[in-house]
Order: structure tokens, then C-alpha cells, then sequence
């Protein structure tokens, strides 16, 4: 089973991709953040194989986020997706 964690702002897009991934049958979301800051406290906690990573939110952004989170446990593996609305 694949663990994955959405953070996104906008608690639609997260409820949207939590909806797709769980209907995956090797796929299961373990947490959602709405900011960058709970994005780093969870992939701590969970520990996820996979991040979907929103790139423009409040307080701090996914580029900081991931930042944290691969440096704050580099022994463990995690695949960051970047996902951006923006150009």
C-alpha cells in the first residue's frame, strides 16, 4: 500500500484528490494539510511514500515545506509531487 499525503490549500482540491487516490486499490491518504507548516508536522508523523504538494499557500509554501520535510528525515524516502494552478 502506498501512503500518500495531499496538501493543498483550498480544502476542495484536497477533498478532490483525497477522493481519487482512495479509490485507488494500492493507494491510501494517511493526512491532509491546508499550509505547509501542518504539511511538515504530518510527513514527520505518517511518514508518507508520496506528498502531493501544492506550491502557493499561506504561512509557508510547498518549496519550504518539502525543503524541511527531506531534510528533516533524510533516511527516509518520500516522492514530493508539485501541484501549482499557476503558471
Amino acid at each position: 500500500m502506498i501512503r500518500v499525503l495531499v496538501v493543498d490549500d483550498q480544502a476542495l482540491v484536497r477533498g478532490g484528490f483525497r477522493v481519487l487516490v482512495d479509490s485507488a486499490p494500492d493507494l491510501h491518504v494517511v493526512g491532509e494539510a491546508s499550509d505547509g507548516a501542518q504539511a511538515v508536522e504530518l510527513a514527520l508523523e505518517q511518514r508518507p511514500d508520496v506528498i502531493l504538494m501544492d506550491i502557493r499557500m499561506p504561512s509557508m509554501d510547498g518549496i519550504e515545506a518539502t525543503c524541511r520535510i527531506l531534510a528533516a528525515d533524510p533516511d527516509h524516502v518520500v516522492r514530493v509531487l508539485v501541484l501549482t494552478t499557476f503558471d
